[in-house]
């Protein structure tokens, strides 16, 4: 694999990993769980920006991967299609036989007469 492909890959996950925190670090907007059970919603305490500025960062980080991963494919050339690292191995064709005949019945040349 090329650097540049590493140095995208890298990124990515990078990406990735801080799209999963800031996400799992949102108030969700129905209460969740918190809210069938019971719970206060922590609008109370003042954290309505940090909600904006949650929700704009999973939007930015969502554009980033998508834009890196797009550049990588660009850059690269190609997709990665499989993850085998050999070469698969053809497999030789079955050798053919001849159909075994039975010598015991035969198939008369012509047809018998019907009905007379």
């Amino acid at each position: 694999m090329s650097t540049i492909f590493t140095l995208f890959m890298v990124l990515i996950m990078i990406a990735c990993v801080l799209l999963i925190i800031i996400i799992m670090a949102q108030n969700p907007k129905g209460g969740g769980l918190s809210g069938t059970f019971g719970g206060t919603s922590s609008a109370q305490f003042g954290v309505q920006r940090t909600n904006d500025f949650m929700e704009k960062a999973t939007w930015t980080l969502g554009a980033i991967i998508i834009a890196l991963i797009l550049l990588s494919v660009i850059l690269t050339g190609k997709p990665v299609q499989n993850f085998q690292t050999t070469p698969a191995k053809k497999e030789a064709p079955a050798p053919q036989t001849a159909p075994a005949t039975n010598n015991k019945t035969t198939v008369p040349a012509t047809p018998a007469p019907a009905g007379k």
